[in-house]
């Protein structure tokens, strides 16, 4: 749903009903909405669909820019790593979704922590996260990180005044360390109104297949609105340094985020164009003594489509 959809002159039931079927449709891979679009036709006006175009074409051009990246980081044994905070709902899966849909796994993948175990807690606070940063020719996107001390920690009472001002003390200094030792700290806030969380809270209660996306967390985060905003504004002051800065990512429109986001992502990084083996596909070899045996029915899945 773009910033400024207006579903004026609808009613309550069928407005809820204009924003699901906005954010199913913004869920699907976007080849496959873009042939849904010209097959079935939709509702939206003009100005809209020819905006919808030009993220197709844009996000395309950005994935190529993407790959270009990846191939750079894996000849320089460059290692990055790229944070990615910001409200619940604010569209962080999204743009990561984006950013990885097309790369190789092995080269760049999602470090997604859950609550720390008994064990973690005892342990130094930037330890379990140390185990998941990259190592030459690696890049990792951190949904959510080590920043949760400073955001849901802080809100939530899960972690003491003292712990939360040695976050402080320390962060700035960790990740100074972690640039002075070859590793690119980037570094995204994405920000959304208060009405616009709301809203996508709202489509997950819902949607059954968004509901796993709603925890007790998140629903108490609602409450908690204003607690958040001075965290994140605490946050923001104090752990923008300019070995890392933070980058804020206007999120209201997912999609005009995906790609500011992967844009800015793209031009702090002094890639460069790999060049590469050309690649032949070997003649299939035959021996006239090989006899390929049928599959077991017992193993065959049934094919019921």
């Amino acid at each position: 749903m773009t910033q400024d959809k207006d579903f004026g002159g609808l009613s309550p039931d069928e407005q809820a009903r204009e924003r699901m079927r906005y954010e199913i449709i913004d869920d699907l891979d976007e080849e496959f909405e873009l042939s849904l679009e010209e097959n079935e036709g939709t509702s939206l006006d003009p100005a809209e669909r020819a905006f919808r175009r030009l993220y197709f074409r844009e996000l395309i051009r950005l994935q190529g820019e993407l790959i270009k990246l990846q191939d750079w980081v894996k000849a320089s044994g460059e290692r990055i790593v790229v944070l990615f905070e910001g409200r619940d709902a604010a569209g962080k899966g999204g743009a990561i979704k984006r950013i990885t849909q097309r790369l190789n796994p092995r080269i760049c993948r999602v470090a997604a922590l859950p609550a720390p175990n008994d064990r973690e807690r005892t342990q130094w606070y930037f330890q379990r996260y140390v185990a998941h940063l990259p190592a030459a020719g690696e890049i990792v996107l951190f949904d959510r990180s080590w920043y949760n001390r400073a955001g849901v920690e802080r809100v939530m009472g899960f972690c003491t005044d003292e712990e939360y001002e040695e976050f402080f003390r320390s962060v700035p200094e960790f990740e100074r360390m972690l640039v002075r030792s070859g590793v690119r700290v980037i570094k995204f806030w994405f920000s959304i109104t208060d009405e616009e969380q709301e809203s996508r809270f709202r489509a997950r209660i819902e949607d059954p297949l968004k509901q796993w996306k709603l925890s007790p967390m998140d629903l108490e985060s609602r409450r908690r609105w204003e607690n958040y905003t001075l965290a994140k504004e605490i946050m923001l002051e104090r752990s923008s340094i300019p070995e890392a800065p933070w980058w804020v990512v206007p999120a209201v429109d997912k999609k005009r985020a995906r790609l500011n986001c992967i844009a800015h992502f793209l031009s702090l990084v002094p890639y460069e164009p790999v060049s590469r083996t050309e690649i032949v596909l070997p003649e299939r070899v035959f021996h006239p003594d090989y006899e390929r045996e049928p599959t077991p029915e017992t193993m065959l899945v049934p094919e019921r489509y």
